[in-house]
């Protein structure tokens, strides 16, 4: 495919990671997918050889160096390692952002650290069990008191939710009033009245710890708001184009990972006495899904420069989304055909990238809203045609 455009520091750094992944992680991911959870570990020898967060400033433990790029880099070969249940760039990537975004100073001096180092491990809380796509479904709400706020609800469907130390949480503030009045509240660990339900078991991911969250008249410390009361639903809607732009990069790693493993299949497994790979059907269905990926990775690494000029749109980012979950759910699929039987089969790759990819066009926004989002720019009053566009 066409030349991408990594430095020679990122490049470097792409290797030390791989030799991370082979060295410290790959080894123990049968294990964790038998608990059902990445032993806490993980995060703290990433943490000590700089590899969990690397935007911080390094006041805080990291390097400093916002380059979503190096984000890219830790996204693609999680992915491509086959340890994409570990959610580390959930940690990393998607949850810390709101802290230095939203956060006070005091805030990111206290919690920013032991995040940065892997001791404490993140998670965000907005999905309800009657609330996920549609944010102003939420019935969990907060109180306002005198030193506090009085936090009560439920989330459900938390990646991270058995690990993690600090939750941000989103809740209704105004609820009689305005659906849409909601405050995000940072939740430690060991604070009473935080509860947490069981490790939910599911289809695929099975590393990733997945839980239920129970908040029962918790004392959150105004301390512990983030950023401004009321405008929580604002950063949240803030914070979605990048958390897009993370799944993107992730579902198009799954999806060039399917294609390998499909094509060094097909070269090796033989049908009435010859390669798969000699079959025009096999030949032909290959190469249009090398071609949608390679066509998909120049939109998602135009989306990557775009995000570091602070130029990526919601809408951009809604189409990197839908593309990239769809075509992991469509190479994982192509390849288990391939397999024949053996591609059901749980001792090949194939299976498991399968399993793994169908939760992809529902998380992070449904494919259905990432439709919606799109056909309202496209079809909207200021839409403008293509060739007036972007000259």
């Amino acid at each position: 495919m066409l030349q991408r455009e990594f430095t020679e520091e990122q490049q470097m750094f792409r290797d030390a990671y791989r030799k991370f992944l082979a060295a410290e992680i790959v080894p123990h991911m049968e294990d964790w997918r038998e608990a059902g959870i990445v032993d806490r570990s993980a995060f703290r020898k990433a943490g000590e050889q700089g590899f969990l967060m690397v935007w911080p400033d390094e006041q805080y433990g990291g390097m400093g160096d916002p380059d979503f790029r190096f984000e890219q880099i830790i996204i693609e070969e999680t992915a491509y390692a086959r340890a994409g249940d570990w959610y580390n760039s959930l940690h990393s990537r998607l949850v810390g952002p709101y802290l230095t975004r939203f956060g006070s100073q005091e805030q990111c001096q206290r919690l920013l650290p032991k995040c940065v180092s892997g001791e404490h491990v993140l998670a965000i809380a907005m999905t309800e069990p009657d609330a996920g796509s549609d944010l102003a479904g939420m019935r969990s709400t907060a109180v306002e008191r005198d030193d506090h706020w009085l936090l009560n609800g439920s989330k459900t469907y938390i990646s991270n939710g058995i690990n993690a130390d600090v939750v941000i949480v989103a809740a209704k503030t105004d609820p009689d009033n305005n659906p849409h009045h909601m405050t995000l509240f940072i939740v430690e660990r060991g604070m009473a009245g935080f509860e947490r339900g069981r490790n939910l078991k599911k289809m695929g991911l099975k590393a990733q710890d997945t839980a239920e969250l129970f908040f029962n008249d918790v004392q959150v410390p105004k301390a512990n708001v983030l950023g401004e009361p009321g405008k929580g639903f604002i950063y949240l809607m803030q914070g979605l184009a990048e958390e897009r732009l993370i799944g993107a990069v992730g579902y198009l790693s799954a999806a060039q990972l399917s294609w390998d493993l499909t094509a060094e299949f097909v070269k090796e497994r033989k049908a009435f006495g010859k390669p798969v790979a000699a079959y025009q059907n096999t030949q032909f269905k290959l190469a249009e899904l090398r071609t949608e990926l390679d066509i998909a990775q120049c939109f998602v690494d135009q989306c990557v420069r775009a995000f570091n000029a602070g130029e990526l749109t919601a809408v951009d980012a809604a189409k990197a989304k839908l593309v990239t979950s769809e075509l992991q759910v469509k190479v994982a699929d192509a390849g288990v055909q391939m397999h024949g039987g053996a591609g059901y089969m749980d001792e090949y790759a194939i299976s498991r990238q399968f399993t793994d990819a169908r939760i992809s066009p529902i998380y992070a926004g449904t494919s259905e809203v990432m439709k919606i989002i799109i056909s309202r720019d496209c079809l909207g009053g200021d839409y403008n045609p293509f060739n007036t566009r972007n000259f």
